[in-house]
């Protein structure tokens, strides 16, 4: 069988795994990888955009080289194969613990427990929870579900389709490495720097694809479009704007305007500035075109895996 067809089949499984089980309870591969960066972080770290290139190198790059040996040793079986990169798909791609955390927000602010809600907020996103009302927690909560869609499950399967078992855990380790030093914090705007624009280039296609597959699954094709035409280069992050843009248009709602993380006060631009406030029961709409978005993403890139395949043996 060729990498093509082992790719097809090892994400389908390993998708189909995190649908059924979510997330491991212990011992989850990246919180694994997380604890190894934290460990050479104590090492290496400087106020210096070098040691954190270092640092990026050392963390990523090894994860992609133990991507890259274990799927040799298991090349000459097929079986093998399959099963290790179902195993890699389940162990990065991030789609039902998502819809789990939103739902268990929005399940408390249907109850009016607001405060169970704040509680739970940190869970899903670096929000300052106290400064919330209800429907700010589920404005926050409609845009992380968009960013994580691309973030944990999108961005993993282009990767995985591009270069395998190495694809999917390097582009994990580079998200992982962004969320645990990739922020504007003073101890992390210069050691940081190197894992945040390494985070940007790696999920520049997914979020792209992320943003073409909500427009085409979101219900309002058009406002989709138009928001993300018209808004998502205003966003700060080059690839957040274009997930956030497509989902605010495609739900028709508009996201985006005052936000506070670490008691630090950022003032955002409006996405989709035609849509209406977000509601609470947009939650549980959001996750919907999350879960119709990944199905896609898994169909997309397994096809587009096919063709290249396809393409390469008409030409040799």
């Amino acid at each position: 069988m060729g990498a093509d067809r082992v790719f097809a089949y090892g994400a389908a499984a390993g998708l189909l795994g995190d649908l059924l089980l979510g997330d491991p309870r212990r011992g989850h591969p990246v919180a694994v990888f997380g604890r190894a960066a934290g460990a050479v972080e104590r090492v290496l770290w400087r106020d210096d955009r070098g040691w954190g290139a270092l640092h990026t190198a050392v963390c990523a790059g090894g994860a992609v080289a133990v991507g890259a040996v274990a799927q040799r040793v298991v090349r000459p079986s097929t079986a093998a194969s399959v099963a290790l990169t179902a195993a890699a798909t389940w162990a990065v791609v991030g789609g039902t613990s998502l819809a789990r955390e939103a739902r268990t927000i929005g399940r408390a602010l249907e109850a009016g427990d607001v405060e169970a809600a704040r509680a739970r907020l940190p869970h899903l996103c670096g929000r300052d929870p106290q400064a919330l009302d209800a429907d700010g927690i589920a404005r926050a909560v409609v845009e992380s579900v968009a960013e994580n869609t691309s973030d944990a499950v999108v961005g993993a399967l282009v990767w995985g389709a591009v270069a395998g078992v190495p694809g999917l855990v390097g582009f994990r380790a580079v998200n992982t490495l962004d969320a645990m030093v990739g922020h504007r914090s003073a101890r992390y705007r210069r050691f940081g720097w190197a894992s945040a624009r390494l985070d940007d280039m790696a999920g520049w296609p997914g979020a792209r694809l992320t943003a073409v597959l909500a427009t085409a699954a979101g219900g309002d094709a058009r406002g989709a479009a138009r928001a993300w035409r018209a808004d998502a280069a205003r966003h700060p992050s080059p690839n957040a704007g274009p997930v956030e843009a497509s989902f605010a248009g495609a739900l028709g709602v508009r996201l985006g305007g005052t936000l506070s993380y670490a008691g630090r006060v950022e003032h955002r631009p409006v996405l989709n500035t035609q849509g209406r406030a977000v509601e609470v029961a947009d939650i549980r709409r959001a996750v919907r075109l999350s879960r119709r978005v990944g199905l896609l993403a898994l169909g997309v890139t397994v096809a587009a895996r096919l063709a290249a395949k396809g393409r390469k043996g008409r030409t040799s």
